[in-house]
């Protein structure tokens, strides 16, 4: 049911851009060649990359997206070891600027598509005595995800940034033990990723956890939010995509892939993103003081 909620609202979202650009006399998207176009997206992104999919094939009938899913840093390292991959939506710039650095990217391509921010959620009716990040040592169990995801990169930022942790050279590296420590001997379960996460706490196998605002999309009746932690302890959470370096693509393939990344971007794009809430104020390219402090964090 959600899924057909969800594609309606793109066929909707479509339908209105589609109007909209009509009436300000612009001329109809230029039909792309046939092509197959491999999507590596993070896992938080899974939802909304259906509708997105949806909403792209009604422009361009004749590309066929295929999306594969996993934590940002599994989906670099696939890339690294020869995947075919077109498209890479990462979940932060640390994975994305690896590539680039590496030669995976190609040039001119790389967009800043959103912003997203980390929550503290339970599960419905859990009578947590847990508040959010400052009081996490009253928690009977964690779900976390391992410092190498974005969201648990980003929680190890913020709990660093309220003291609870001390600081390391890079705060991804920081353990699950040497958190459970810091918050007292808590019962941490470490994930693979954020979906993981999330179905560990909506299920009840763990009391808290923490997740992107934009997972609690469709849990709305099994998450409580308990706090939408600030991107001041965080800092942006940036979702990058890019066209990657697919040596088995053709011209067709490889024109597909920009241009998907193009409508990634664009105001009816953005609906969708927002409609899972995501923050779409994002600017492209990304500011050089966000990139610099990127790279001093060692993401």
């Amino acid at each position: 049911m959600k899924k057909a909620i969800a594609v309606t609202i793109a066929s909707l979202l479509t339908i209105g851009t589609v109007g909209t650009a009509a009436c300000a006399g612009e001329d109809k998207a230029e039909k792309l060649e046939a092509a197959e176009v491999t999507v590596f997206a993070a896992k938080s992104l899974n939802a909304v990359m259906e509708d997105l999919i949806a909403a792209y094939h009604e422009k361009q009938p004749d590309i066929l997206l295929l999306g594969s899913y996993d934590s940002s840093g599994t989906l670099m390292t696939q890339i690294e070891e020869g995947a075919a991959c077109d498209v890479f939506f990462s979940a932060a710039q640390k994975q994305m600027n690896e590539l680039e650095e590496k030669g995976y990217v190609v040039e001119g391509t790389r967009r800043s598509v959103v912003n997203n921010q980390v929550c503290v959620v339970t599960y419905e009716g859990s009578g947590t005595a847990v508040s959010g990040l400052k009081d996490l040592k009253n928690a009977r169990s964690i779900a976390l995800a391992d410092g190498s995801v974005p969201v648990g990169k980003y929680t190890r930022e913020a709990l660093v940034a309220i003291g609870t942790l001390p600081p390391a050279e890079d705060n991804s590296t920081i353990t699950t033990e040497e958190i459970s420590e810091a918050l007292g001997g808590v019962e941490i379960n470490a994930c693979a990723n954020v979906g993981a996460v999330a179905a560990a706490v909506s299920e009840g196998s763990n009391e808290v956890g923490t997740v992107y605002y934009s997972d609690t999309f469709g849990y709305e009746d099994k998450l409580e939010i308990l706090e939408i932690v600030p991107y001041e302890l965080t800092g942006n959470v940036i979702y990058p995509a890019a066209a990657i370096v697919n040596r088995e693509a053709g011209e067709a393939e490889r024109a597909a892939a920009e241009d998907f990344v193009n409508f990634l971007i664009s105001d009816e794009a953005k609906a969708i993103f927002e409609a899972y809430h995501f923050d779409t104020n994002v600017s492209d390219p990304v500011p050089e003081s966000e990139a610099s402090v990127d790279s001093a964090e060692s993401m």
